[in-house]
């Protein structure tokens, strides 16, 4: 994706000694590029949510873990490591099977070639997240064709919740990719976006993300989403995920249930797109998914900029309240109607997930 002109993903090597993100936390008000150097700062970038999204911290870890392999490349320090960068967001399985992945790379192979091994597996891993992100978007553009076509001449809706383009991925996104396939191929589009309290996801990045590549699209506070199902202003809905379990329940963000409850009582098709390292094959249900507690200040305080220019964070609830925090829910399989992936679309069950991925057992 572009950026005033300029191509960037949200994860770049610079050299074999450090690595580039995006700082997303300063979006959308400025546009602000990091350059890590040491393990230690790209923990500390995932903690801060500086870089986010289930795909690309897989990315990002792989790139930490290859910064670590630099200073000590034993079997030791990379257990060590991978354990460390993977307890970083526990939701989002895509961190532990990049990690995982690296240290099968990494082990048993000569000490000497650890470090070129480790930036060349994280690069694999990079590059292969652009490739799935541009398969889903490909599939997914089918389903709005679909759509379109039932409606010639029409707008197509489509709302989504959180960030699922390609801030949340090394390029192309997930459940934007479709959006932005759709939008190139000439067809009619309209995004409703939520704005995803607590962290505002859907108002500071994928309303940024949309803009800049000249997507129609309004901001919606998170509770305006079935109203619009029941004013027959959604053709369908499209989120990402952090993990779908073997049955096909779905972790996402905050918020993400209630619209896919929405969305079944309205008789909404509501898709789930996501490459095949979010698939969390080991565990047979959601209720087995960790779910991340985040800080109540996410809740209780806000940033914004102000009519100068700078921007500050505000105290927004009364005082002395405390808040809960969860930073994401699980959505019933049941109230999916597919998983869009690379390999293509597939209904949300075990029989449909195998049927992709037929080499898991």
């Amino acid at each position: 994706m572009k950026i005033n002109g300029k191509h960037y993903r949200s994860v770049w090597a610079i050299g074999e000694d450090a690595f580039g993100i995006i700082d997303q936390t300063k979006l959308p008000h400025a546009f602000v590029t990091m350059t890590i150097r040491t393990p230690d700062e790209a923990a500390h970038a995932i903690v801060a949510m500086q870089t986010r999204g289930a795909p690309l911290i897989g990315a990002v870890g792989a790139y930490g873990l290859a910064l670590a392999v630099r200073d000590d490349a034993s079997d030791d320090a990379v257990n060590r490591m991978v354990e460390m960068l993977a307890e970083t967001r526990p939701t989002a399985i895509n961190l532990k099977w990049a990690l995982w992945r690296m240290r099968g790379a990494l082990l048993n192979q000569p000490h000497g070639k650890r470090v070129q091994l480790a930036w060349e597996e994280a690069q694999k891993i990079a590059d292969e997240d652009v490739a799935m992100s541009e398969a889903i978007g490909a599939n997914g553009l089918k389903i709005i064709q679909d759509i379109a076509a039932k409606k010639p001449g029409e707008t197509v809706n489509i709302l989504t919740h959180c960030n699922a383009g390609w801030l949340a991925t090394v390029d192309y996104g997930t459940a934007l990719a479709p959006i932005y396939m759709a939008h190139d191929a000439g067809i009619k589009l309209h995004v409703w976006v939520d704005e995803t309290r607590p962290r505002n996801q859907g108002a500071a990045l994928t309303a940024f993300e949309l803009a800049s590549h000249g997507v129609p699209h309004a901001i919606l506070v998170d509770n305006a989403g079935g109203h619009f199902m029941q004013a027959g202003q959604v053709d369908m809905v499209i989120v990402g995920t952090d993990r779908v379990t073997a049955n096909g329940d779905v972790a996402n963000k905050i918020g993400t249930y209630l619209k896919a409850l929405a969305a079944r009582d309205n008789g909404i098709p509501f898709y789930v797109a996501l490459p095949s390292s979010t698939i969390d094959w080991t565990l047979e249900s959601g209720r087995d998914i960790p779910i991340e507690e985040r800080s109540s200040d996410e809740v209780l305080k806000m940033s914004g900029r102000l009519p100068d220019g700078s921007v500050t964070i505000v105290e927004i609830a009364a005082p002395g309240s405390g808040a809960a925090n969860p930073g994401f829910d699980v959505t019933p399989s049941r109230l999916v109607t597919g998983f869009i992936t690379e390999r293509g679309t597939c209904a949300a069950t075990p029989e449909g997930l195998r049927s992709l991925f037929p080499e898991e057992k």
